[in-house]
């Protein structure tokens, strides 16, 4: 699908493998999920719209000084999501910051909102959803749909391992919005857990599990 841009560069390949593996401390899955968000982010990032800003002086000459000219918010999915969020704010320095709480039930697997501090006016032009797991999809539905009845006009989703169900279902509902995704994986199983994945990310960040 057309709005589905899956990550072609060998880092992410490699960081991915080495955030499979079962052993790695909260510490080292920090600091990979931090390095494949920067990655990601780099692609999500490369069609802002830019605008001059007149004539600039620099230590040796003039130049024309450019700008993204639209407004952008980042919306973490708590918590995992907040382990994206260092690299996506080093990228969009003047953007919001904007957190939703969602969890999925485990027995239904449907997604709760306990959660939501956006501001009554939609205050941002582009969204980035931040999430580092999309399974089933029931989580990342929800935050599109508030963010959608809040009045953002340009949502993209930054997700590092999701399921090949979950994710051309999401693309398929939700054409405008695009998925800048690390990896995708096949297997969905019956409690709705991505299979090999990355395990419950949320807990390997916190060192909960």
């Amino acid at each position: 699908m057309d709005n589905i841009v899956i990550s072609k560069h060998p880092l992410v390949k490699q960081k991915i493998s080495d955030l499979r593996q079962a052993s790695k401390t909260s510490q080292q899955v920090r600091e990979l999920i931090d390095g494949i968000g920067r990655l990601l982010m780099y692609e999500a990032t490369m069609d802002l719209d830019i605008t001059t800003t007149g004539e600039q002086q620099s230590p040796v000459g003039t130049y024309i000084g450019q700008t993204v000219s639209k407004k952008q918010a980042l919306v973490p999915i708590l918590r995992s999501g907040l382990g994206l969020l260092n690299a996506a704010s080093d990228f969009l320095q003047n953007a919001e910051i904007h957190h939703l709480g969602l969890f999925r039930e485990e027995t239904t697997l449907l997604p709760v909102e306990y959660y939501n501090k956006l501001p009554r006016k939609c205050s941002a032009d582009e969204c980035f959803v931040l999430d580092p797991m999309i399974a089933t999809g029931g989580t990342a539905d929800a935050a599109i749909q508030i963010l959608l009845s809040w009045g953002v006009s340009k949502i993209k989703f930054v997700a590092v391992c999701v399921s090949k169900e979950g994710i051309e279902r999401l693309a398929a509902k939700y054409p405008d919005v695009t998925f800048f995704v690390a990896v995708v994986d096949d297997v969905l199983n019956e409690r709705g857990l991505v299979v090999p994945g990355i395990g419950d990310c949320g807990d390997r960040l916190n060192n909960t599990a």
